[in-house]
């Protein structure tokens, strides 16, 4: 037989859904590996899809989506950040933020462009990237400056083929919010080497110490910037598929155009369940990134106690401690806390260089769990 795609043949399976399948298949598991809420989706916005569905709602959309949705969008972006785009030309509805990120990256690359993508990163980035044609240039970010993006160590990374910056924030899977300083560098940068910036946001609602920066908001960037976000992690609307693209017209229209070839739209009821969510949910959302943060200090604080090193997760709901002092690389421990404690947690190196040395485990568990797992994880620890 002729062989296969080279480049998807030659990308490893997803880290986090490893650990992720080792674990369902084992008794009395606490898991804190898949980035999911533990939330069900708040009744009203449910309330809103049984409607869409017994009302008939069930057609396509226009492959954009929805009109009302995309003037939500537009307009909470502006009330929040002042990002200003416009709804018409300049955003559509995606299946999912994963969709958002590979249209964007297919319509910004040509075959060997180079992407810059500070790590530990989500696993996501690279792929996609390299199934878009590019190549992924890792930059490092180092814990002991909480994760943020060094500009310089960025810039250096320059060369003629670097087509875009790619950065996530909040980010998965330190948490780390990058300071606005840090952002304008890189809106700099990317003028000064003519740059796009794909900034992925889908944490921004789940930033628990400052404000978040929309890096479409910043001076200069909006010509050059796409920005992505949905409603999976702050909704809690995971399974429902709904995300979104906000940028400058001509990349926005390329979007739509690759969309229409291959989604076609995003699902219309949950579209409109995303309506309701802006519209009426922001009680909710405010109720359960309260919550977040309460489950945040107490395992951040118990990580500590038995003796993991874990900065401050800014934002997102992971902790990302070092697990140096065990003196185990991460694979390692991953494996042998979930076999000896039926703890799932994921290696840092799946992430990245930089996450080496580091577990990501995600506080997007009940508090009870939480604690349950803090004590199994001391006991491990313990034995080593």
């Amino acid at each position: 037989m002729k062989p296969l795609n080279a480049t998807i043949s030659g990308t490893p399976p997803s880290g986090i859904r490893r650990f992720f399948d080792i674990a369902a298949e084992m008794a009395d598991v606490i898991s804190l590996g898949v980035g999911e809420p533990d939330f069900v989706t708040p009744w009203r916005i449910r309330e809103a899809g049984i409607y869409a569905l017994e009302h008939g709602f069930t057609t396509y959309t226009s492959n954009a989506g929805l009109a009302e949705l995309r003037q939500l969008i537009c307009a909470d972006l502006h009330a929040r950040y002042r990002a200003e785009y416009a709804w018409e030309t300049e955003c559509l509805i995606t299946t999912g933020v994963s969709e958002g990120l590979d249209l964007a990256l297919r319509v910004l690359l040509n075959a060997g462009d180079e992407v810059i993508v500070p790590e530990p990163c989500y696993v996501a980035y690279e792929p996609c990237v390299a199934f878009a044609g590019g190549t992924a240039v890792r930059v490092p970010t180092r814990w002991e400056d909480g994760f943020a993006v060094d500009p310089a160590v960025v810039e250096a990374a320059i060369t003629p083929r670097t087509k875009a910056i790619l950065i996530g924030s909040p980010a998965n899977p330190t948490g780390a919010v990058q300071p606005r300083a840090a952002l304008e560098a890189l809106v700099r940068l990317a003028e000064k080497h003519d740059l796009y910036l794909v900034s992925d946001e889908i944490y921004d609602r789940l930033t628990y110490d400052g404000t978040h920066t929309c890096l479409g908001a910043i001076p200069g960037a909006r010509e050059r910037t796409v920005v992505l976000g949905g409603f999976s992690k702050a909704q809690a609307m995971t399974g429902w598929r709904v995300g979104w693209i906000c940028a400058p017209q001509a990349v926005a229209e390329l979007c739509v155009r690759v969309h229409q070839y291959t989604m076609l739209c995003a699902p219309h009821v949950s579209q409109l369940a995303a309506v309701e969510a802006l519209k009426e949910a922001d009680q909710d959302v405010q109720d359960m990134v309260a919550d977040y943060d309460r489950r945040r200090r107490v395992f951040v604080k118990g990580l500590r106690e038995i003796g993991l090193d874990c900065p401050e997760p800014g934002g997102a709901f992971y902790a990302f401690p070092s697990i140096r002092a065990s003196g185990l690389d991460s694979e390692t421990f991953a494996e042998r806390l979930l076999k000896a404690e039926s703890v799932a947690v994921v290696p840092g190196n799946v992430f990245g260089p930089s996450g080496e040395g580091h577990i990501r485990c995600s506080y997007a568990t009940a508090l009870p769990l939480l604690e349950e797992a803090l004590v199994r994880m001391d006991r491990f620890l313990r034995s080593l």
